[in-house]
């Protein structure tokens, strides 16, 4: 029984929207040399150095140097977030409908360029003092840039990737790269006090770092990759087809999976210098050096999780790491305080667990894309990863609304040189546990009896490349070939 429409059943003149960027064959390669993953990579470098400087030390840099109020950046952190959730959905469905000649997802991750890096300087570089209304704006800006790039780059990624265990490699090998980003940037951070540079100059050289970095990527990626751009059934699109893709039950799961497991580790991040330095008693330096220890290892952590993939599925892997992650979280807290060497063993097993998170997430939303194109004949990637980044921004919007506003209410004083008295670290031991620990392992929970797996996926599969075959060697696509710009050919899927 077929698992999506049959090509008989679509009308002669619906057979086929024209795309001018094609890849020979339907679906690619079935394995993309590493010549092309590595540099495909490169533009996670600087979104993951983002990710860390935002997530862990621009709030911290805020309120400590800048003397800008916590509730005020938990409070525009919070309506930023807010205000940017419908974005992604609107950004895909552009996305999936762009036809230019360099293709359809290379426009976009080269477009979003000067927006984040406009909005990168604005933030690293910002006055002291500086009003709400200042963050607001550029944190808008920062968004929309970073959601154009990243949503860009994943739905392009799908369909480089289109086999099961080959997007488990794709992926893994993606977020290793990305883990060069985040050391980069923690080096900065690390080895400037040790030449002299206060803390508020390294998270400034930082953000320069990213600036600098974030053009010559995109580049490298959109000249070395290629984009295959999958044939759609040309038929005119409608409201329900979309609303049939973001209540999907499977895209559900995996958008409460991805809100969960994003909400714990930005709840730990957003407090994690805290933590560490004003109740387990490290220096600022060795926090640092235990947060690097915690994101190298995920690059052979990513490694592990592309075996376990292969061998127990992705979903049942995503399971594991959640409960690694949330037993070692808990080992932390039987460390000696201040002792660097017995807390590095216990940061680097988390570290591990947590590489599993995204990368089995990202998999199995373009296992899902494979599905929904097999039903409604058109290609809704773009769409998909927008639900997943929508859940990463509400999780970001909370993780720092909720500890920025959560912590001065249980009498903590994050400001530079305050003393908290010891009920208020107690409150922040609580806080650091609660919210990850929690989180987690409801996102690992999320996936129980997951159907979509790789021998499904490989039946999907086998239909959309036995139509998308037949679609290319219809009339109708060597004309649309011969003619790609002309109205008539377009006119029904526009």
């Amino acid at each position: 029984m077929p698992m999506g429409p049959n090509l008989a059943s679509w009308p002669k003149d619906e057979l086929r929207e024209t795309q001018p960027m094609a890849a020979p064959g339907p679906a690619g390669p079935q394995t993309l040399p590493l010549r092309i993953a590595l540099p495909f990579s490169a533009p996670t470098i600087p979104l993951s150095a983002l990710g860390l400087a935002v997530a862990v030390y621009l709030p911290n840099y805020f309120a400590g140097h800048l003397k800008v109020p916590m509730v005020i950046i938990g409070g525009v952190w919070g309506l930023v977030r807010i205000l940017d959730l419908p974005v992604d959905v609107f950004l895909a469905i552009f996305m999936d409908h762009t036809r230019t000649l360099i293709g359809r997802y290379r426009v976009w991750l080269l477009g979003g360029v000067p927006v984040t890096m406009l909005s990168l300087y604005m933030l690293f570089m910002a006055p002291v003092g500086f009003s709400g209304t200042y963050l607001f704006i550029w944190l808008v800006v920062l968004a929309l840039g970073t959601s154009i790039q990243g949503l860009a780059h994943q739905a392009w990624t799908a369909t480089l990737a289109p086999q099961y265990d080959e997007r488990s490699r794709l992926f893994g090998l993606i977020n290793a790269v990305g883990v060069v980003g985040t050391l980069a940037a923690m080096a900065v951070l690390i080895i400037g006090p040790s030449i002299d540079l206060s803390n508020a100059r390294s998270v400034q050289l930082c953000g320069w770092g990213i600036i600098l970095v974030t053009p010559l990527c995109c580049l490298l990626a959109a000249v070395v990759a290629p984009e295959y751009v999958a044939p759609n059934l040309a038929r005119r699109p409608k409201i329900g087809d979309y609303l049939e893709v973001l209540l999907k039950p499977d895209l559900l799961r995996l958008f409460l999976a991805q809100l969960c497991l994003s909400l714990g580790p930005n709840w730990m991040s957003a407090i994690y210098l805290y933590f560490f330095e004003q109740s387990r008693g490290f220096t600022g330096q060795q926090a640092s050096i235990l947060l690097g220890v915690y994101i190298l290892v995920q690059i052979p952590g990513a490694g592990v999780a592309v075996v376990m993939a292969k061998k127990i599925s992705k979903h049942r892997t995503l399971m594991v790491t959640t409960t690694g992650f949330s037993l070692g979280l808990l080992s932390i807290f039987v460390t000696p305080k201040a002792n660097l060497a017995y807390a590095i063993p216990f940061m680097a097993f988390a570290g591990i667990m947590t590489a599993g998170f995204g990368m089995m997430i990202q998999a199995m939303l373009a296992d899902v894309g494979d599905e929904i194109r097999l039903t409604q004949g058109r290609q809704r990637m773009s769409l998909v990863y927008s639900v997943n980044t929508l859940a990463t921004k509400i999780a970001g919007a909370a993780s720092i609304f909720l500890t920025f506003t959560l912590l001065p209410a249980l009498g903590f004083d994050g400001r530079e040189g305050a003393v908290n008295t010891p009920a208020a670290l107690h409150n922040l031991d609580l806080a650091f546990l609660f919210g990850p620990f929690v989180f987690v392992m409801l996102g690992g929970a999320c996936v129980l009896g997951w159907r979509l797996t790789g021998e499904r996926h490989d039946k999907i599969r086998a239909e959309l490349e036995a139509r998308d075959a037949a679609l290319e060697a219809t009339p109708l696509f060597e004309a649309t070939l011969d003619h790609p710009l002309d109205p008539e050919t377009h006119r029904a899927g526009a």
